[in-house]
């Protein structure tokens, strides 16, 4: 079913020519202020796993993974919802020390994402990890982390106007992150929903980092779902930017501190999936093997979008479309790729 919202007036900065230019340029400056900001390299990352090592992520726990069987093995694969897992095994295998980090372009399919101005069954993002120490679990840390991102993605707005001055007339984003919990944003607007609070609070401060998401709030519901066994939920958070064309709270990134065996212990406890524990990776994270992390995804698309003040994920990735959404998006002049 198509929720496609239209912008009143709504014209495509970029030709269709210049937006292919940016999307390039958009993806190799940030990668490369990202990867200068945090001591990251690339690696080569997989398409689909293996669903009996559980290293798939379970997002909100109720998405079906696109599945199939492997011929020659007689064993069933998994396309990838995201890395966060696996890239926490490829930092002790490959033996990245402290400080160090990798990241990997991650292209997943979602087959239940519901299809909107910001949603595709396609997802392409940044995933990152990088080793941490013990003692570095901590907020302060955290946002540290947070101020670099969000540093890079200004750098790169900067840079892009400078090469296409069409994109002046789009406001840019503030390097000044605000910190908030979502248990202190479910305080000060206890009758909006999830979304609506992140809308209200955005739209007044600016660029913001919502924290510790996925634990039950005062009211009895979390924020919004978390899978247990990657971040820790009382050291993560979601980017958020004021999306100016759509009017609307933009999460760009996803992000966190990841579970210690202490966290990762208590978490699968409260969230009802201790049949993990039995998967080699929880087997290993549980009995300390692995090194302690931060980590997330940045959405590729997302990005461009952003940064190019486009209506819809449509214009900066090709993907399926039901034909009321291509309709739609035709006689609005919202050109999808």
């Amino acid at each position: 079913m198509s929720n496609v919202i239209v912008p009143q007036g709504y014209q495509a900065v970029l030709s269709l020519y210049d937006t292919q230019k940016a999307i390039g340029t958009i993806k190799r400056l940030f990668a490369d202020t990202l990867c200068a900001t945090l001591d990251l390299h690339r690696v080569s990352a997989p398409l689909f796993l293996e669903a009996s090592t559980g290293l798939n992520d379970d997002l909100n726990g109720i998405e079906r993974k696109v599945t199939f069987d492997i011929k020659d093995t007689g064993t069933e694969a998994q396309v990838v919802q995201s890395l966060a897992k696996w890239k926490r095994m490829a930092l002790k295998e490959y033996g990245y020390r402290v400080g160090k980090g990798l990241y990997c372009d991650m292209n997943a399919i979602r087959r239940d994402e519901e299809l909107d101005n910001l949603h595709s069954i396609y997802v392409d993002q940044w995933d990152w990890e990088k080793v941490i120490r013990r003692e570095d679990r901590n907020l302060d840390y955290l946002k540290s982390v947070v101020r670099a991102i969000v540093s890079a993605v200004c750098a790169t707005e900067m840079n892009l106007h400078a090469m296409f001055p069409q994109l002046f007339s789009l406001p840019l984003h503030s390097p000044e992150v605000v910190f908030i919990t979502s248990q202190e944003l479910e305080d000060l607007y206890p009758d909006l929903t999830s979304k609506e609070r992140e809308n209200a609070f955005v739209k007044l401060h600016g660029t913001t980092f919502l924290m510790q998401i996925g634990d039950k709030l005062a009211s009895g519901k979390p924020h919004d779902g978390r899978a247990p066994d990657y971040d820790d939920w009382s050291l993560n958070g979601d980017i958020l930017f004021w999306n100016d064309t759509l009017q609307c709270s933009f999460e760009l990134s996803s992000m966190g501190i990841r579970v210690s065996p202490e966290s990762l212990d208590r978490q699968l406890t409260v969230s009802g999936c201790n049949d993990r524990r039995t998967l080699p990776f929880h087997k290993a994270l549980l009995a300390g093997e692995l090194p302690h992390s931060i980590g997330g995804g940045i959405g590729q698309s997302r990005l461009c979008m952003l940064l190019m003040g486009s209506a819809h994920i449509g214009e900066v990735q090709a993907s399926v479309w039901d034909e009321t959404t291509r309709s739609i998006c035709e006689k609005a002049g919202i050109p999808l790729l």
